[in-house]
């Protein structure tokens, strides 16, 4: 006779949560933002929507839970970044962390969504969640870039603004409205790859610009 497995109430709790982020993430990608009530996202987690509140306390902290596990500025801490050598003012890192942000939002339709409302609608844990991903892009540049760049640092801002923007676009147009863009096809690994070689030759013109 199978031994049955005992379910403590912190196992259950964070099985739970669990349940309730993965339901966010599929309404997200089937109904859109719109579709996050909470009697929605407790009927898909199969799950009483009172436990929405006493895990989280809000849906708005349930949802800003979600949008911070899928943001890519958000999980940069995960990526292993020691052995990157920051005596080159940042070079490297801009051109890795360009790259990685290229094919992410790639696989991440629901970051795609995310920043299409974003965009679309302003709300306060939307404006968190943006201001949380400025902080730490501005944690690298204060750090690396600006001490690199001195009197040009606000330069060289400006050119990974829309170097990371243009990361957003590309991406989210391929996505929803046909993959072609100035001819390129972006759903085609040859044209992805062309971009992503222009993205570091672009950080490469910066650095012999404004250094």
């Amino acid at each position: 006779m199978s031994r049955k497995e005992v379910q403590g109430p912190i196992r259950d709790k964070e099985k739970s949560k669990l349940r309730f982020l993965n339901a966010v993430g599929k309404i997200i990608k089937s109904k859109g933002y719109q579709g996050l009530q909470v009697t929605k996202i407790a009927t898909v987690a199969g799950l009483d929507k009172k436990l929405i509140y006493r895990y989280f306390g809000s849906v708005d902290n349930l949802v800003n839970e979600y949008l911070k596990s899928k943001d890519y500025w958000s999980k940069i801490s995960d990526v292993e970044l020691t052995e990157i050598d920051l005596t080159d003012g940042g070079k490297g890192i801009s051109k890795l962390l360009l790259g990685y942000q290229f094919e992410y939002l790639k696989k991440s339709k629901e970051l795609q969504k995310i920043l299409l409302w974003e965009l679309s609608e302003p709300k306060s844990l939307l404006r968190k969640l943006a201001d949380e991903r400025e902080s730490l892009g501005e944690e690298m540049f204060v750090k690396i870039t600006d001490k690199h760049f001195m009197k040009n640092s606000k330069n060289y801002r400006a050119v990974m603004a829309i170097l990371i923007s243009s990361t957003y676009y590309l991406n989210m147009h391929a996505e929803v409205n046909g993959s072609y863009f100035c001819g390129l096809d972006f759903k085609n690994e040859d044209d992805r790859s062309l971009v992503q070689k222009t993205l570091e030759d672009l950080v490469d013109c910066a650095f012999e610009k404004y250094e």
